[in-house]
C-alpha cells in the first residue's frame, strides 16, 4: 500500500504491517515451496539421469510434462477458488503436490517419471493464478499490485538461493538407505504437506473474515481497496467466457507463451549447463544462488518503480531483451566464468518483470473473470514451459551442445519483449473499445 508512512494514521500502518505477515507472507511461503520442487528436479537431474539412465530427452519431456497437469487444471481451479475461497483450495494445492513429490524418490523407469510429474502439476494448477487474482486483489489496489506481486515473487528467486546450494549438496550424499537425489525429493515433500495445514488456520479469504483485523482495520482495507478499484478508467464488465476470448487477454496468453518457453528451458537446464562448464555440483548450487540474489534485487526495484511511475511497458520489456541476450550468450561461450556472466543476465532479465506483469490483467478485470484470464495465461505459458525443457533436451541429444536450442528460445524471449511494447501501461486497450461500443450503442 502506496502512502506515505507520514501521512498514515495509527489504523492504517497497523493494517498494512498485518497483510504483509498474514497475506504477503503465507503467500510468499508457499511459492517458495512450491520452486522448490521445480528447482530442485533441475539438480537431481544431474545425478538422477545416470543412475537411471534417462537421456536427455525423457528428461526434458518428463520435466516439460509437469506444464500438461497446469494446462489441463489451471483454469476450472482458478474458478474454484475464486468461488468458494482461496485458503482450503491453497492447502489442498500443497498436500496433494507434496505427498506426490515424496513419491518421486522412488522412481524407476521413464513412465513413473512422465506420470508422477503430470500429477504434480495437476495438483498444482491454479497456485499462481489464485494468488495473482483471488488473493492479492482482494487486498491491494491496482497501483499497489506491481509492488505487492513483485514482493510475492522474490520467492522465486530465495527458493533458489536457498534451494540450489542445498541441492547441490545433497545429491551426492546417501541418507536413510536413499540415494541423494531421493532423499533431496523426500525431504522438499515435508515442508509442502506441513504448510498446507498451517495456511488453513493463517490465511483470509478477505478483510471480511480475517480473524487479525480489528472491525475498524477491515473497514479501512475494504474501503481502500474499493477506492483503487473505483480510480481506473472505465472498461467493459467481461462474463468468464468474455473474457476467456478477449483480444486483449488472448495477447497477454501468446506473449506469456513465448516468455515461459525461454523461462523454464533456463531454469531446468542451467545446472546442466553449468555442469558442463567444468564446476562442481556444489559449485553449480552457489552459482545459481549468487545469480538469483541478482536477479532478486532487480525484480524488487523493477516493481517498485513501476508501481511509482505507473510504467509498465518498458520495464517488462527490458528484461525480456536482457534476458535474450544472456540466454544466447551463456549457451554459446565456452569461458566458464563469461558464460556464467551471460546465465546471471539472462537470471535477471527472466525473472525482472514478473510483478508488473501478473498487475495486468487485473487492471481491467476482476472476480471470476480475471481468476478465469489469469488461468488461462497461465495454463498457455505452460504450454511454453513443455517446450522449452523439451526442446533443449532433445536438441541437446541430436547435437551434443545447448546452442541450438538456446538460440531458439533466446529469440522466443525477444519475442516477447517486442509484444510487451505493444501493449499499453494499463495492459489493455479497453478504454479506448469501451468509448466506441458506446458510441455505437448510442447510434442504435
Amino acid at each position: 500500500m502506496a502512502n506515505s508512512p507520514l501521512s498514515e494514521s495509527p489504523i492504517e500502518r497497523s493494517a498494512r504491517r498485518k497483510i504483509r505477515l498474514n497475506v504477503i507472507l503465507p503467500a510468499f511461503l508457499i511459492s517458495i515451496v512450491a520452486y522448490l520442487d521445480r528447482n530442485n528436479v533441475s539438480q537431481a537431474k544431474l545425478v538422477m539421469n545416470g543412475d537411471l539412465g534417462f537421456s536427455e530427452t525423457v528428461f526434458g519431456f518428463g520435466a516439460g510434462i509437469f506444464f500438461a497437469g497446469y494446462i489441463l487444471f489451471e483454469v476450472p481451479g482458478a474458478l474454484i477458488a475464486e468461488r468458494f475461497g482461496a485458503r482450503l483450495w491453497l492447502a489442498r494445492i500443497m498436500v496433494s503436490w507434496g505427498l506426490l513429490t515424496g513419491l518421486m524418490a522412488f522412481i524407476r523407469e521413464p513412465w513413473h517419471f512422465y506420470w508422477l510429474r503430470f500429477l504434480i502439476g495437476a495438483a498444482e494448477a491454479s497456485l499462481y493464478p489464485v494468488l495473482y487474482a483471488t488473493v492479492i486483489p482482494r487486498w491491494f489496489t491496482p497501483a499497489e499490485r506491481p509492488r505487492a506481486i513483485a514482493l510475492l515473487l522474490t520467492s522465486l528467486q530465495v527458493s533458489a538461493i536457498v534451494g540450489a546450494p542445498l541441492a547441490g549438496w545433497l545429491i551426492d550424499r546417501p541418507m536413510w538407505g536413499l540415494r541423494g537425489w531421493q532423499a533431496l525429493f523426500v525431504l522438499e515433500a515435508l515442508p509442502a504437506v506441513v504448510l498446507g495445514v498451517v495456511v488453513v488456520f493463517w490465511l483470509a479469504d478477505s478483510a471480511e473474515s480475517a480473524w487479525w483485523l480489528t472491525p475498524e482495520e477491515k473497514a479501512f482495507v475494504l474501503r481502500h481497496v474499493e477506492q483503487g478499484n473505483a480510480s481506473l478508467p472505465a472498461s467493459p464488465r467481461l462474463s468468464v467466457r468474455e473474457a476467456l476470448t478477449d483480444r486483449v487477454v488472448l495477447k497477454l496468453a501468446a506473449t506469456y507463451f513465448l516468455w515461459m518457453t525461454g523461462f523454464w528451458g533456463f531454469n531446468t537446464y542451467t545446472p546442466s549447463l553449468l555442469d558442463e562448464l567444468g564446476w562442481s555440483h556444489q559449485q553449480a548450487g552457489w552459482l545459481i544462488a549468487g545469480a538469483m540474489v541478482l536477479s532478486l534485487l532487480v525484480m524488487l526495484w523493477v516493481g517498485h518503480n513501476s508501481s511509482r511511475t505507473g510504467e509498465k511497458r518498458w520495464h517488462g520489456a527490458s528484461g525480456m531483451f536482457l534476458a535474450a541476450v544472456g540466454m544466447y550468450g551463456g549457451a554459446t561461450n565456452a569461458d566458464p566464468y563469461v558464460a556464467y556472466g551471460f546465465l546471471c543476465l539472462a537470471g535477471v532479465g527472466v525473472y525482472s518483470a514478473l510483478g508488473v506483469w501478473w498487475s495486468y490483467p487485473t487492471t481491467f478485470l476482476s472476480g471470476p473473470a480475471a481468476a478465469g484470464a489469469v488461468g488461462l495465461i497461465n495454463s498457455v505459458g505452460s504450454a511454453g514451459g513443455f517446450l522449452g525443457p523439451y526442446l533443449t533436451g532433445f536438441v541437446k541429444d541430436a547435437t551434443g551442445g545447448y546452442g541450438g536450442a538456446w538460440t531458439f528460445l533466446s529469440g522466443s524471449l525477444a519475442a516477447a519483449g517486442c509484444m510487451i511494447l505493444t501493449l499499453n501501461d494499463r495492459g489493455d486497450d479497453h478504454r479506448s473499445r469501451s468509448t466506441v461500443d458506446s458510441a455505437a450503442e448510442a447510434a442504435r
